[in-house]
């Protein structure tokens, strides 16, 4: 057994803290839409031109 046992609210506690901490999860096929949103407004003011 380790030295600090927490209970579980105080591993509810760390566990939110992790969590807020952590950096969002990278989501490609949502980053993959955006990029292609992008493009296809470009090329449509381009051929608007």
């Amino acid at each position: 057994m380790g030295k600090y046992q927490l209970d579980t609210k105080g591993q509810m506690a760390v566990t939110k803290f992790h969590e807020k901490r952590t950096p969002a999860k990278f989501d490609k096929k949502q980053h993959l839409e955006k990029l292609r949103t992008e493009y296809l407004k470009k090329k449509q003011q381009q051929t608007d031109k």
